[in-house]
């Protein structure tokens, strides 16, 4: 536990931040590529590897921040 806390702590909260506005929304027009991988994962057409890769890259900025916030909130202070 010390070491993933030592690990995310290497990266900052507006680093992640852009990162999630950024890589995670891109391309922005039609509409954000996640949104549109997410609607095809519900609708069970997610089964192409590329799709699935598309889907991967696009979501790590926003797990990054999940996980960020996880440990922050469970770490001992």
């Amino acid at each position: 536990m010390e070491q993933l806390i030592h690990i995310l702590d290497q990266f900052s909260w507006p680093i992640v931040i852009i990162a999630c506005l950024t890589l995670g929304l891109a391309p922005f027009f039609p509409e954000p590529h996640i949104w549109e991988k997410l609607k095809m994962l519900m609708a069970g057409t997610l089964i192409k590897p590329i799709d699935i890769f598309d889907l991967l890259m696009h979501a790590a900025p926003f797990l990054l921040a999940a996980v960020k916030l996880v440990v922050m909130m469970l770490a001992p202070k």
